[in-house]
């Protein structure tokens, strides 16, 4: 069966992947639809009772609302926080993409919507000649490109646009993720990255923001996404 969803990538790690993952997933369940979630390969993690454990997994199971299997939603939990193939290398781990794509599509069978995050950016290595990328053209969900607004973004996010189209993957869009609150020329910056990709960000998000403006943006992204 064909699955519903999206894969979240970015233009680097740590510009808010995760925090729109899980607001995403927060934003599709206030729609009463069961929301999948997976974090495919993850590396930083800290060892529980239960075994390794990544806190951008454990927030996706928290925000759905479900009781996921950790193991389904994280089948590579690595425990250094460095590049995920220096991470397995390092554990003699070998990240075995067939094995992700029937992890996929076994929760998609499960839900109305999948919400899939990657790890650091589009090209970031998982293996010996795999990425990211190879990652999403094998779950083959259309793709949202978080862009972390900050000085330097217009580069990341052109280059990441452009891998991203050059790939089997379908684009969905991109969110404009405002995570320098005092980068200069903000607007004209997300009205420049507009134009050189070609479409409006899907939302418009800042940590910052009210709750009534960040709820505002998300069903817009939601609406969007929906309609794909």
């Amino acid at each position: 069966m064909a699955v519903r969803g999206c894969f979240v990538t970015g233009t680097d790690t740590e510009i808010g992947k995760t925090w729109f993952a899980t607001s995403l997933v927060r934003g599709l369940r206030a729609r009463a639809l069961r929301v999948g979630v997976m974090k495919p390969v993850a590396a930083g993690a800290i060892h529980t009772a239960d075994g390794l454990r990544n806190e951008d997994a454990i927030a996706l199971i928290a925000a759905s609302g479900q009781a996921w299997s950790y193991e389904a939603v994280n089948p590579y939990c690595l425990r250094e926080p460095v590049s995920p193939h220096l991470a397995a290398a390092h554990e003699s781990v070998t990240i075995e993409l067939p094995r992700l794509a029937r992890a996929a599509e076994a929760l998609g069978s499960q839900s109305d919507y999948l919400v899939v995050e990657g790890a650091g950016g589009w090209r970031a290595p998982l293996g010996a000649g795999i990425s990211i990328a190879d990652l999403a053209q094998v779950i083959d969900l259309p793709v949202v490109l978080v862009v972390g607004m900050r000085l330097g973004c217009l580069n990341h996010a052109v280059l990441s646009w452009e891998a991203i189209g050059a790939s089997s993957c379908r684009r969905a869009g991109w969110v404009a993720n405002q995570i320098d609150p005092m980068m200069a020329k903000a607007d004209e910056n997300r009205a420049t990255l507009a134009q050189l990709l070609g479409a409006p960000p899907l939302a418009e998000l800042s940590y910052g923001q009210t709750e009534a403006s960040h709820t505002l943006a998300l069903n817009a992204c939601i609406d969007r996404l929906m309609a794909l």
